[in-house]
């Protein structure tokens, strides 16, 4: 799916685009809305992601712009730092897909953004690794060993899919933090720390396998391929 980003605050608009990228996603940020009325004219998208800008005159200027898109097909979604039920009933009447308050979990607005997918019935890629006998496949959530199902939570799948998207690379714990419990959740160490513990249980991750997860304090994790 080819999504354009309007994100104002910088680190959000990161920590979003990064997550998203990680789940199979491509994402193009737009640096102002004049940036993102241009490109819709010259470039084809599956989804707009928005965020308001907060004060009252930037929510009457989104306002108009969205009514302007009158007739246009792309759907949209609106992220909003403040919650206002006034503003997210004027979004949602003026044709916005969802409306979404941040901070948001990462796995929510995956889920969300697939739920759009289903209703409208949009093109996404097939979203699927395989990596020695081990398969992840997150359209329908399912990761596999030698073709048998492991059962794990949406946190644990979602920490799985970043880690066998990227093997070789390693991945903060910020990284981890932001988009699996939220741009804004103070999450600490011994957390993660405990969830890539039990990742690794559940999943059995040894030199048997294939496949390891290693730890570098001042890294964070990253997932191995060992050679038999």
């Amino acid at each position: 799916m080819n999504i354009a980003c309007y994100l104002h605050t910088a680190w959000l608009n990161e920590s979003i685009r990064s997550f998203l990228a990680s789940s199979g996603f491509h994402c193009e940020r737009m640096a102002s809305n004049i940036a993102l009325s241009r490109a819709l004219l010259n470039k084809q998208f599956d989804l707009l992601l928005i965020e308001d800008g907060g004060a009252a005159s930037e929510r009457e200027k989104l306002i108009s712009w969205i009514e302007c898109r009158y007739g246009e097909s792309t759907p949209f979604i609106v992220l909003s730092g403040q919650r206002n039920g006034e503003f997210a009933a004027q979004v949602l009447d003026a044709g916005a897909e969802d409306h979404v308050y941040l901070p948001v979990e990462g796995i929510e607005l995956v889920a969300r953004l697939n739920a759009i997918c289903r209703r409208l019935k949009l093109k996404s890629h097939t979203r699927k690794i395989c990596l020695g006998e081990f398969i992840v496949d997150a359209d329908t959530r399912v990761f596999c060993y030698q073709g048998q199902a492991i059962e794990l939570t949406p946190r644990e799948f979602t920490m799985a899919w970043m880690f066998f998207s990227k093997p070789g690379v390693y991945i903060s714990r910020e990284t981890i933090g932001n988009a699996i419990w939220g741009v804004d959740s103070d999450i600490a160490g011994r957390t993660i720390e405990q969830h890539v513990y039990k990742l690794r249980k559940k999943l059995q991750l040894n030199a048997g396998r294939g496949v390891l997860i290693r730890t570098a304090y001042s890294q964070g994790y990253r997932l191995e391929l060992c050679s038999s």
